[in-house]
């Protein structure tokens, strides 16, 4: 079918239905939502036999939906209507969630449903359920949905809320007066649950040492003493600790509701001053390292996936623990919710100067790659348990062997970034892994990439995985099985070979320094798209277009 996606961004749901969707010989074009006359002009041109709205704050245009099928992906059970579906679901402790896919109509989430799945509700934040179990059932119902209507022998149904079997109801926006938390009253379960119902965005409105602010990023945590409640008792590893009724919680990150413009930062760097003044201890550490015989697993899960500079600096130090210790693999598992998008683009933006601070990033990311490419007494594995974006598809690209999730995106370019060169060691790595096309269309393809089309290419060696949960540990099974084969000691020398054969032929310090002059270009040249793109892209600024490679419809008027 010739499908139009009408979203308000590229979000992380529209690229895995697209992904999904182009896989099964769907002609897919997207359009941004700017505005009615856009998507007008956009329905004209690409004559769809289906519009489908994964991503929306806005009501499609009555000219489009009376005039075409519009299918709007609610994250939602039948008969939820309203913004803050998913929002509400985690604040009332909702046990069990889902997706409908339904037809758009005058009234928002109350059309017919062609579609809807459901799934268990895990204890997670917004984000984190978004881009699972909400993604995974999107992808049921969406495909689920299609199929009905090219068979046209379905009849969907409007579900009628309060009727017998609808849990769905109408409910507002979920507005900050009813996320405020009662830090004398409530316990950490509670507040836990408020900000990860907010996590992403909007954030709770709050206040830490006075200053408003919106919090983001809550883990449980213990107190060294007993605290007042609400009181802010010590740092740890960027986050603050703060005490609940019954207990503590960690809050990683903050935006400052004081300044125009201000970016979810580190608590530690949009609070410096306050931070540096409380006392530090030792139980908040982003990164973990574990053993399993012989395998080394080292785990870090940094939010959103970026790696600031002493985030990389950090892991470099907890890879070169790692090596010291006698195993024969290394697995980089990254985190459950990225394994890492690259260098971190708020702290950049945050910067006195983002020019120097995206130059210190850059060389951090590349020494943690370096660190990898250099391991030869044993093999090495990047394990994606989810999405990878940017230098983060080339810190696992510069691993033996990439394992990944099934249904895992990879979007393994930096153009889109303002037409950024990249590093990382790609000039090296790439050319190694890609088995079919050229190494330059990986980089020119600003499109995301699905695993199972990675692995034909060669940037994936394995795609396994029983869902969220079971990936991990099947990994570090495989992992164990590959140290203890026969072959183990053929594979560990034919690497060791190749090393040096390779930097007998090219030095990795070349590549890294060919990569580094054009990334000073990008960084100080007289181009500025990169630092205009990052500001955009930080600031979360409204598109003003759809850039073309997502716009199929628009090349040849653009020609």
């Amino acid at each position: 079918m010739r499908i139009l996606f009408l979203t308000r961004s590229f979000n992380s749901l529209t690229q895995r239905l697209y992904v999904e969707l182009a896989t099964r010989g769907h002609e897919v074009s997207v359009e941004f939502d700017i505005a009615d006359s856009v998507t007008e002009e956009a329905v004209a041109l690409f004559k769809p036999e289906l519009v489908v709205a994964p991503f929306l704050k806005r009501a499609i245009p009555e000219s489009v939906w009376r005039r075409h099928v519009c299918l709007v992906v609610h994250p939602g059970i039948a008969g939820d209507r309203g913004p803050s579906a998913l929002d509400w679901a985690i604040q009332d402790g909702e046990t069990e969630w889902g997706v409908t896919v339904l037809q758009a109509e005058a009234e928002m989430d109350a059309g017919p449903v062609w579609a809807a799945e459901t799934f268990p509700m895990r204890v997670a934040t917004k984000s984190s359920l978004y881009r699972g179990e909400v993604t995974e059932a999107a992808v049921r119902a969406l495909l689920k949905a299609i199929e009905r209507l090219k068979t046209g022998a379905f009849s969907p149904q409007r579900p009628s809320p309060g009727a017998p079997g609808v849990r769905g109801r109408a409910r507002p926006l979920l507005r900050q007066e009813a996320r405020r938390i009662d830090w004398q009253h409530d316990d950490t379960a509670t507040v836990l649950r408020k900000i990860a119902a907010a996590d992403g965005a909007p954030g709770v409105l709050d206040a830490l040492f006075g200053v408003p602010c919106f919090l983001f990023d809550a883990h449980a945590g213990s107190l060294p003493s007993p605290a007042v409640p609400g009181s802010v008792v010590a740092r740890g590893d960027r986050a603050v600790l703060r005490a609940t009724s019954d207990g503590g919680v960690w809050i990683g990150h903050c935006r400052r509701a004081d300044a125009e413009g201000s970016l979810k930062l580190p608590v530690a760097l949009a609070l410096p001053e306050q931070w540096q003044r409380l006392p530090a201890i030792d139980a908040c550490s982003e990164i973990r390292y574990e053993e399993h015989g012989p395998v080394g697993v080292l785990h870090f899960p940094f939010y959103n996936g970026a790696m600031s500079t002493a985030q990389c600096e950090e892991l470099l130090a907890a890879c070169g623990d790692a090596l010291a210790r006698p195993t024969r693999v290394l697995l980089l598992a990254g985190g459950p919710e990225f394994f890492s998008n690259g260098i971190h683009l708020n702290v950049i933006e945050a910067a006195a100067s983002p020019a120097d601070e995206s130059w210190r990033n850059i060389k951090a990311i590349d020494d943690v790659c370096r660190a990898v490419l250099e391991t030869t007494d044993r093999i090495t594995v990047a394990a994606l348990q989810g999405n990878a974006g940017a230098g983060g598809c080339f810190l696992a690209f510069a691993c033996d062997q990439v394992w990944a999730r099934a249904g895992v995106i990879l979007n393994p370019h930096y153009r889109n970034m303002g037409n950024l060169y990249g590093s990382e060691y790609w000039t090296y790595t790439l050319p190694r892994r890609v088995r079919r096309g050229e190494p330059r269309a990986v980089m020119e393809n600003r499109l995301p990439v699905g695993v199972e089309q990675a692995a034909a290419i060669g940037l994936v060696d394995r795609v396994f995985g029983d869902g969220r949960d079971g990936f991990l540990p099947q990994a570090i099974a495989q992992a164990c099985a590959l140290a203890g084969s026969a072959e183990f000691p053929a594979l560990l020398a034919a690497k060791q070979s190749k090393r040096m054969a390779d930097e007998a032929r090219r030095p990795l310090a070349a590549y890294r320094d060919d990569e580094l002059a054009n990334m000073r270009r990008n960084f100080y040249g007289f181009d500025p798209s990169y630092h205009y793109a990052r500001a955009q892209f930080v600031g979360k600024v409204p598109h003003a277009w759809t850039p073309l490679h997502l716009a199929v419809h628009r090349r040849r008027t653009a020609a």
